[in-house]
């Protein structure tokens, strides 16, 4: 529980300061041209990071756990060397072929935001780098139990960042904030670095990569494919009123905020132990473990959606209608965050069960289970976004992160995991 509430303090810590980052430029420009361009620019790049980064966290942690300081000092520099290289080579791919990706992701903006759009990105690309070998690092700090550290070097970032903008927005305006972004990512990436040991010259003969493909293959390919979901929405909302793309992500970035909250504060630190418990075959822990966290996950996700109905247009009026955000838009947030109610309770139960699969080095079922309702769920999303707007996309992704949540459940215990 001292854990938990220490992880729970950081987090909360760590991801005020980043919405404060998001807050400032919200309030100082507003909903429009400006911020739907910088949020729509990392649509591809973070959906890339998404599969592969992300994907390779949920496979590193179990790999990590339990093994010896110089196996894990030699594996952490190995897959951090790769990786470093690997989004390097990307972000050079789509630095180069912005101009014509961008258009096809938004092809609602005008000429003007098309071409901020474009800026905006190259600027974030290099960000996108660091943020790749931040995904190695968090799973070597995590495999060792690390979690506070790896907790604190954010905080410290986003803190320089947050500094930093209320100086460079005045006066570099918009493009000077992207490369703040950047420039937080790689200050986290220089703080985690002695959290990983003396360097390592590159050994691909000692690295565990079958082991390590062997598992993230599934995930590679079924994440390829329903984690295109922010790009479906970027698509539709670029034809939508100027803001509402900007008022969708902001929505979508408070519940990933508070998801990441609890994620860091329940989910992640169950991994290892979770890894742990099954390498040594002490199913009777296992289970227990993953029923106390699924209760608790539930349990916070549910009472917040409550608060949030209750109380959250008062508050997000305290937070955000300042500056150029109007009351209409507050309103129209608010209500966005009530039709993405089931996407925040399914999204942050299904951290449990996912990362439950995951900890048995199961990736297949829930990567199979999420191609499924995905491919059921795209053309019901485009439908009620040309019959109900934005209301119809938010209420489309609540349902799939719910079914999708309901199945795990169920594979879960078909497969007699838990």
């Amino acid at each position: 529980m001292k854990q938990t509430l220490q992880l729970g303090t950081l987090s909360v810590a760590n991801i005020g300061m980043a919405f404060l980052f998001q807050w400032y430029l919200f309030t100082q420009l507003g909903p429009g041209v400006q911020t739907d361009a910088l949020f729509a620019g990392m649509t591809l790049p973070q959906l890339i990071l998404s599969v592969i980064s992300n994907s390779l966290m949920h496979v590193l942690v179990p790999l990590f756990a339990g093994e010896s300081e110089e196996t894990l000092r030699h594996d952490a520099w190995g897959y951090t060397v790769l990786v470093a290289a690997m989004f390097s080579v990307i972000a050079a791919l789509l630095y180069f072929t912005a101009p014509l990706w961008v258009s096809i992701v938004v092809p609602g903006f005008s000429q003007v935001a098309l071409s901020l759009t474009v800026d905006l990105t190259r600027i974030q690309l290099i960000g996108m780098v660091f943020s790749a070998v931040n995904g190695v690092q968090w799973a070597a700090y995590h495999a060792r139990g690390r979690f506070i550290y790896a907790e604190f070097s954010p905080i410290v970032a986003n803190l320089v960042a947050l500094l930093l903008v209320s100086w460079v927005l005045p006066r570099y305006g918009i493009r000077g904030a992207a490369w703040i972004s950047s420039l937080r990512l790689a200050i986290q990436t220089i703080l985690l670095l002695p959290g990983i040991g003396k360097f390592v010259p590159l050994n691909l003969k000692r690295l565990s990569i079958k082991s390590a493909w062997d598992r993230i293959g599934p995930l590679l390919l079924g994440t390829t494919y329903y984690k295109t979901d922010p790009l479906v929405d970027r698509f539709l909302l670029s034809a939508s009123l100027s803001g509402n793309l900007s008022l969708y992500y902001l929505a979508q970035q408070i519940y990933g905020a508070i998801n990441q909250v609890l994620n860091k504060a329940i989910a992640a630190p169950m991994v290892p132990r979770l890894s742990t418990l099954y390498k040594a075959c002490d199913y009777a822990g296992f289970r227990q473990l993953y029923y106390k966290r699924l209760v608790q996950m539930s349990a916070v996700a549910v009472v917040s959606f409550v608060l949030i109905g209750a109380f959250g247009q008062f508050f997000l009026g305290l937070l955000i209608g300042h500056g150029r955000v109007s009351t209409d838009n507050v309103k129209d947030l608010w209500w966005i965050l009530i039709w993405l109610g089931g996407m925040f309770i399914g999204g942050a139960t299904g951290q449990i069960t996912s990362t439950t699969f995951y900890a048995c080095g199961d990736t297949s079922t829930p990567t199979r289970m999420s191609m499924l309702t995905y491919t059921v769920y795209t053309p019901s999303k485009i439908t009620a976004f040309y019959l109900w707007g934005v209301c119809g996309l938010a209420i489309a992704t609540s349902i799939y992160l719910m079914a999708n949540l309901i199945s795990q459940l169920y594979f879960l215990k078909v497969k007699k995991i838990v």
